[in-house]
């Protein structure tokens, strides 16, 4: 983690509010928000992944934490997001990763559901694989 991205996280903590739920979404995120459909809001990683040349979220408007709280129309929009990305950004590839649940399991350090779109920076000149954690320890 960032120094900056730790202050934020243990501000977070300190105030005991969800960073993704939109009330609090402007007072820890400072990116802007590219897209917004009636589930989800798209909007670039304010500390991305290493080696990557594009790293966005979605955001789920409404606070989750499981994917049973999902409504099923939300993933059809989800995925249309995602789409609509592909092509505004002309991705020639990449991937998705979506944690829920119990931190232990899914190793998230944000328990409010949201979709992580990931573009590796393959002409980095130290490029390594981008690595998506699932599981603590």
């Amino acid at each position: 983690r960032e120094d900056d991205q730790r202050q934020v996280m243990q501000q977070i903590i300190a105030d005991g509010q969800c960073p993704f739920c939109l009330d609090n979404l402007r007072k820890y995120h400072k990116q802007q928000i590219i897209k917004e459909g009636q589930y989800w809001i798209l909007t670039p990683n304010q500390w991305p992944y290493e080696f990557t040349k594009l790293h966005l979220l979605a955001i789920l408007k409404k606070h989750a934490e499981k994917l049973s709280e999902i409504p099923p129309e939300a993933g059809k929009e989800l995925f249309e997001l995602l789409a609509w990305a592909e092509k505004e950004y002309q991705v020639p590839g990449g991937g998705m990763a979506i944690r829920f649940g119990d931190t232990n399991y899914s190793a998230g350090t944000v328990n409010h559901i949201h979709a992580q779109f990931i573009v590796p920076a393959l002409d980095h000149p130290n490029f390594k694989p981008v690595r998506f954690k699932i599981g603590k320890g």
